[in-house]
Order: structure tokens, then sequence, then C-alpha cells
């Protein structure tokens, strides 16, 4: 399995020099399966490049996690998108408040698109998702949802005996302490559980978090308690925050590795960064 990182920062695009290290573009990972098969996770600004590469693609699968903004507003710009000879598979969150491409339909039309959703040239197709597993050729996708404001769901792939848990927007630790806490009431620690790579939110340092509590989003010594409950073998901190600029950020993996303890391995998401697992 071969993951690649389109886009790490959370909630809004933050290009600039200081951003070159971890970059500027919001979530976007690409998971590449053994059988060939690319899975998108999350359509985030990465995923424009991203698109111009795989563009002859005849089929493209993107498992939303949910969708504020940071993580739909590259779908406009998704070249396969546009090649009537391309099916687009998108899967998406069920919520109350319609099917997923009425959701969607929001965004890419007027007046924030020059175009309907339903004028995209490609093959696409819309489904609602709900906890459960699901196969991908010889892999399994496992979808659940976690804490976070919004239907929001977390993915755990798993191909040949490896597994990726992708869990970018998450506050498990909301309302309390999760190193005290019975695994069974932790957000997302299933989906984490023993995973090979865990990519997980980490946006904030803790004081930052004391005046952010409820937005959604870990700080750092909740990823790291989060990670260590999981039994996670690799940790990359993801959805760095706009206003952090890379030697923030390199900061902040400083703290997270001073917290690792055990054979954890901890890295902070970088975009065109690629890890074979």
């Amino acid at each position: 399995m071969k993951v690649k990182v389109w886009g790490a920062r959370g909630s809004v695009p933050a290009p600039g020099p200081q951003m070159n290290r971890y970059g500027g573009n919001t979530s976007c990972v690409q998971v590449t399966l053994a059988s060939g098969i690319n899975l998108i996770l999350d359509a985030g600004t990465g995923i424009r490049t991203l698109g111009l590469g795989i563009a002859e693609h005849p089929t493209v699968c993107i498992l939303l996690t949910h969708l504020h903004l940071d993580h739909i507003q590259g779908l406009m710009f998704f070249e396969p998108l546009f090649d009537p000879g391309c099916e687009v598979r998108v899967y998406g969150p069920a919520a109350s408040s319609g099917p997923l491409l009425n959701r969607l339909a929001r965004y890419i039309s007027a007046p924030l698109a020059p175009i309907e959703i339903r004028e995209l040239p490609a093959k696409i197709s819309f489904e609602d998702v709900r906890t459960g597993t699901w196969s991908m050729g010889p892999a399994t996708v496992e979808a659940g949802f976690v804490n976070h404001r919004g239907p929001t769901l977390a993915y755990r792939i798993t191909d040949g005996g490896v597994t990726v848990a992708y869990i970018p927007d998450h506050e498990p630790a909301l309302g309390q302490d999760i190193a005290a806490a019975s695994p069974e009431w932790i957000s997302g620690l299933d989906l984490a559980r023993d995973a090979d790579l865990l990519i997980h939110d980490c946006q904030y340092t803790g004081p930052e978090y004391e005046r952010r509590v409820g937005w959604g989003h870990s700080c750092v010594a909740d990823t790291m308690a989060f990670a260590r409950q999981s039994g996670a073998r690799r940790l990359a901190l993801f959805h760095h925050d706009p206003l952090h600029d890379d030697a923030a950020v390199a900061s902040i993996l400083e703290d997270a590795r001073s917290q690792a303890g055990g054979s954890l391995e901890v890295e902070a998401a970088r975009e065109g960064q690629t890890v074979e697992l």
C-alpha cells in the first residue's frame, strides 16, 4: 500500500514561503492499493494537483469524511470530473439534511460555482455512508462516525494485512480524559486500533485548544493520548492550523515526539510526502 499526501492543512488554504515544508493545501490523501485501485481521502485543495496526474484513469473513488469546505473545495477543480470517459464514485457521510448529492450541490452551483453539479461531464455516482465495512477489490474499507461538528466519518483501510486509519478532523477528548477513559467510550478508537499508519488531527497546541474546546479538533497531548491508546505503529500529525508556519508545525512535532513513548513513530504530514507500507 502506498500513501501520498496532497494536502495536510486544515480550515483554509495557507500558501506562502513560510509554509513550504509542510504545504498550504487542505486535506487530501491518496491511497494506492496493491491491486492498483486508487482511493482519494477528502477533496480539499490538494486534489486539484492530484487530478492532473490521474486524468486518464477510468475509475476514481473519493471518500469524503465530511462536508466542511476545506474538505470539498477542490472538487470543482478536479480534472477527472470533466472527462466524460471517467467514472467517479463519491462516498460521504449520511445526514438527516438530505442525500450526499444534494448537499454537495449546494457548493457546486450558483452563486458559488459557474456550473451545476448535474452538468459535470464525468459519470458520477454518490453514496451516503453509514457505519459499516465494504470491499474495494481485495481490500476492505471500514467507516465510522467520529466526534466532530456535523456528520463526520473516519476510515480504516486494510489491504494485504496493512492498515491505514484516516481521522483528520476529530476531538476525542471532548468531555473526557482519554488516558483514563474506557476504550469503548473513546471516539474513533476501534478504527485506529493497531493501525500501521494513523493519520490524525493535531491542529492545536495545548493553550490554543483551551480557547477552542468544542470546535472539533485535537491538541498535541490529546492526539498523543489517542495514538497511544490505539496501539498504532506510526502516527502522522495532520490538519495543520493555517496560522502555523513551518517552525510552528516543527515545534508541535517535537512536542509530540517527546510524548510518544514506546515504539510509536511520529511525523508531521507533509504535502508531497509518500509512505510505502
